[in-house]
C-alpha cells in the first residue's frame, strides 16, 4: 500500500509540476503580446507643431503640422520614426530669409536614423522659381540632398507649361528635375 501511495504522491507531483510549467510558458507568451503591443505605442504625441530650423545662426525651413507622432519600432525594424498624419508643411529660406519654397501634404513619415522623410497624399511641392511639383508621394532624401518620386508627377512651369512624368529624380531646391517617360502641354508663341 505504501508503494501504492507514493506512486499517487508522485503522480501528482508530477501533474501539478506540468501544470506550473504549462502555465510559465502562457505567461511568456502574455508577456511577449504586451510587450509587442507597447513597443507599437507612440513614444510621444505634440500638437500645434511649429519648429523653426537653423544652421549657423541662418534659418534654413519651417516645419508645421497640427499633429506629430514619434514611435520607437524596436519589434519591427529597429528605426524610430515620426509620423504626421493631419498634415504637414515645410517651407525653405534662402540666405535672405525669404521664402525658396515648400512642400505640402496630407501626411507625411520621417525617419530621422535614415535622414529621409516620405510625403504622402495630395503633395505639392514649390521651389523658387514659381514651378510647383504635384504628386501622390514625394521623397526627400537629405543624406543624398535629392527629392524624387516613383508616382506620377505633373510640374506646372512658371510660364503656364505642364510637362507629366511617370516618376522623378531632382535635388534638394526642385531646380534640375529628371522625368521618366515625360509628355507635356506647352504653349507656343504664333510670332517668332
Amino acid at each position: 500500500m505504501l508503494g501504492g501511495a507514493k506512486h499517487k504522491l508522485l503522480l501528482s507531483a508530477l501533474l501539478v509540476s506540468m501544470l506550473l510549467i504549462g502555465a510559465c510558458e502562457n505567461d511568456l507568451k502574455k508577456i511577449k503580446e504586451i510587450s509587442a503591443k507597447e513597443s507599437e505605442k507612440p513614444l510621444q504625441q505634440t500638437t500645434g507643431v511649429d519648429v523653426i530650423y537653423s544652421d549657423s545662426a541662418k534659418v534654413k525651413m519651417r516645419l508645421q503640422t497640427p499633429l506629430l507622432i514619434e514611435y520607437n519600432d524596436t519589434a519591427k525594424s529597429a528605426k524610430p520614426y515620426q509620423i504626421t498624419p493631419k498634415g504637414i508643411k515645410i517651407t525653405f529660406f534662402d540666405t535672405t530669409k525669404l521664402e525658396a519654397g515648400n512642400i505640402v501634404a496630407d501626411s507625411s513619415i520621417r525617419y530621422p536614423k535614415l535622414n529621409i522623410t516620405e510625403f504622402h497624399k495630395n503633395v505639392v511641392a514649390t521651389n523658387s522659381v514659381g514651378e510647383t511639383f504635384k504628386s501622390e508621394e514625394l521623397i526627400w532624401d537629405q543624406g543624398k540632398k535629392i527629392i524624387y518620386s516613383n508616382q506620377p508627377v505633373q510640374i506646372i512651369m512658371a510660364g503656364g507649361d505642364m510637362i507629366n512624368g511617370i516618376n522623378f529624380t531632382s535635388d534638394e531646391k526642385l531646380t534640375h528635375p529628371v522625368f521618366g517617360q515625360s509628355s507635356g502641354i506647352f504653349n507656343v508663341s504664333e510670332t517668332p
